[in-house]
């Protein structure tokens, strides 16, 4: 299963939208997102997409109510679920990341430094870096395949 993975969108709705065209054009069936979209229009983009997705909420996340009441696929951080035959745990800041959720995990996935990080562990860890551009001038996402967790990253 591929599995498109972003973070740290931040408003920046034309980087969003080609991050998810991206997805959309290589076959991506889930999306991960790991927080700070910052608006409820942001969030959106993801519903509207029709690509199935989970995301957490990161510091930056405004309207949360209103976000909620869009959709259920957006959860408090850390986040744990099975996907594709994986537990995979997302979380925002991976500073807030409870020990006990590490165990049994394939894949730690988390956004919030703007960095890249691919670490294949195990546990796979992975931050895409920023989506929105707005700290390190780059624009990144990255491609997961649950089923070797190879990743492969994007430039948006």
């Amino acid at each position: 299963m591929l599995v498109g993975v972003l973070t740290d969108t931040h408003d920046n709705v034309p980087k969003f939208r080609a991050a998810i065209e991206s997805f959309r054009s290589r076959g991506v069936e889930h999306v991960i997102h790991a927080g700070d979209y910052v608006a409820l229009f942001a969030v959106r983009l993801l519903v509207e997409s029709g690509i199935p997705f989970t995301g957490v909420f990161g510091n930056n996340d405004g309207e949360r109510e209103g976000i909620s009441t869009l959709t259920g696929d957006i959860h408090p951080s850390p986040h744990v679920f099975e996907l594709g035959g994986r537990r995979i745990v997302v979380v925002h800041d991976p500073n807030k990341l409870p020990a006990a959720a590490r165990n049994g995990a394939d894949a730690i996935i988390f956004g919030h430094t703007h960095v890249v990080l691919v670490d294949k562990g195990p546990p796979l860890r992975l931050n895409p870096g920023e989506c929105c551009g707005w700290v390190t001038g780059k624009c990144t996402a990255a491609l997961l395949d649950l089923a070797s967790l190879d990743v492969s990253l994007l430039e948006v």
